[in-house]
């Protein structure tokens, strides 16, 4: 194996609770990529305008990012954090489910709006636990995550494909002339951000004839065994109510010492000798008190600002690029034809998924700080020459993949190297909490505004 004996050991003692956190990011890219390509069905549906159905798009970002804050509430305990990805994974089963009973867009809103919450709790427990698991080795793991992100995000478009609706879905008088925009309006949206579609007018009334239906129930389908392997990792940890025997945790202390760097054991026996009695009364807003930041330097401080500024940028931009490149191809100067531009959000979408699963092995060779230096160069680089290029068709394609492989790795290797500087153990909780709820917080602004 390409990573020394050290880590190969801690992966295999660690193999069904990391395989576990790994297939709940594939439940989270599965729901977050469904809605663009599925939402004009969805309309039908619901028989809303396509300004309304648009408000989906911000309840579900929207109660994305008050997820990734409520996530932190989870952190203190194995047992609450795995109650939690087991009660979100299997909401996202359930949302799937319900989806096609949804005839009117407020109820469809507030079924995605629990489909944020539970992506959220998703997005900062995951993080989360596998720092905790790995400490200063986690950098490959999270990088092996955020794949299974893109690998969701990737599948669940092909999965609605062939149940999407050629024609309009509404039948009415005016649904010839509406028709000849549908597959214009429907790459709009790939893959989950809405455009500027205040100009389109669409039958709202009429024989709904759509049979979107299915890939939601196929998802849903899907997704069941993940809510399976989360009950199955909290049977194993003796965790179940059910199961009288006492609770422990996925790694002993002792195990970790074994396993631990030379120079994490002394880090490692002092939180040992903690005593577990100060734990009981911490509360919600304990890892904000003043008495946590007594002593902390400025340096500590500047970590955690650089990093939520460089995720609040880039993944920022993955949210608006994506949504945003397909309009920028169609319209002067560079006029591409619809069916062509309409593989830019694929391209973009597939060297990040691309992307993440090159940085699995390149993460172990090289330290988190270099790889974050790196893409961010790189997306700086990319974003001038597209703007020196800007009339090629040919460099926009070449652009559009050399964002997507630069912005791929960012996240989980800033969340790598604030744990090589922090050093987090679980009670200050890593940069999923404190980070990862700034990833939407761009999206949700932009969302409302085209709404």
């Amino acid at each position: 194996m390409w990573w020394d004996e050290r880590v190969s050991a801690r992966f295999r003692r660690n193999l069904q609770p990391t395989l576990t956190y790994w297939s709940v990011f594939f439940s989270f890219g599965l729901c977050i990529a469904f809605l663009g390509p599925t939402l004009l069905d969805l309309r039908c549906q619901t028989q809303s305008s396509l300004s309304q159905i648009t408000w989906v798009f911000f309840s579900q970002q929207f109660c994305l990012l008050l997820g990734s804050c409520l996530g932190g509430v989870f952190k203190r305990t194995l047992a609450q954090s795995l109650f939690a990805l087991f009660a979100s994974s299997l909401a996202i089963s359930l949302v799937f489910a319900i989806i096609p009973l949804c005839h009117n867009v407020v109820v469809l809103a507030v079924v995605m709006a629990v489909a944020g919450l539970a992506m959220g709790c998703i997005d900062t427990i995951s993080n989360m636990q596998l720092v905790k698991i790995y400490q200063k080795d986690s950098a490959i793991f999270l990088q092996a995550l955020h794949f299974f992100v893109g690998f969701g995000a990737l599948l669940s478009p092909l999965i609605a494909d062939p149940f999407l609706s050629d024609t309009n879905c509404i039948l009415s008088n005016s649904t010839a002339n509406a028709s000849r925009n549908l597959p214009h309006i429907r790459k709009s949206l790939l893959p989950h951000h809405p455009g500027n579609l205040s100009r389109y007018d669409l039958p709202m009334k009429g024989m709904v004839v759509t049979h979107v239906s299915y890939a939601f129930w196929i998802m849903a389908l899907i997704n069941l065994p993940v809510p399976i392997a989360v009950f199955f990792l909290l049977y194993k940890e003796r965790m179940v109510p059910c199961c009288n025997g006492s609770s422990h945790p996925l790694l002993s202390a002792d195990e970790l010492a074994m396993e631990a760097r030379p120079g994490d054991k002394d880090e490692l026996s002092t939180a040992v000798q903690r005593p577990q009695a100060a734990r009981g009364h911490e509360d919600l807003f304990s890892c904000c008190q003043s008495k946590n930041f007594r002593g902390a330097s400025y340096a500590y401080f500047a970590v955690h600002i650089t990093g939520a500024l460089v995720l609040f940028m880039t993944d920022g931009i993955v949210g608006e690029y994506s949504g945003f490149i397909y309009s920028y191809a169609v319209e002067e100067p560079l006029s591409v034809v619809h069916k062509v531009a309409g593989y830019l959000p694929s391209l973009f979408w597939g060297f990040i998924t691309l992307g993440r699963l090159i940085s699995i092995p390149v993460s172990y060779r090289m330290k988190p700080a270099t790889m974050v230096f790196i893409n961010v160069v790189g997306v700086l680089v990319t974003f001038l020459l597209l703007l020196i290029f800007s009339s090629s068709v040919v460099f926009l394609f070449v652009g559009t993949a050399s964002l997507g492989l630069f912005l791929s790795s960012t996240f989980p290797s800033m969340l790598a190297y604030t744990e090589d500087i922090l050093q987090y153990k679980g009670r200050q909780g890593p940069a999923g909490t404190r980070l990862t709820c700034l990833r939407y917080t761009q999206q949700a602004p932009s969302l409302l505004r085209n709404a």
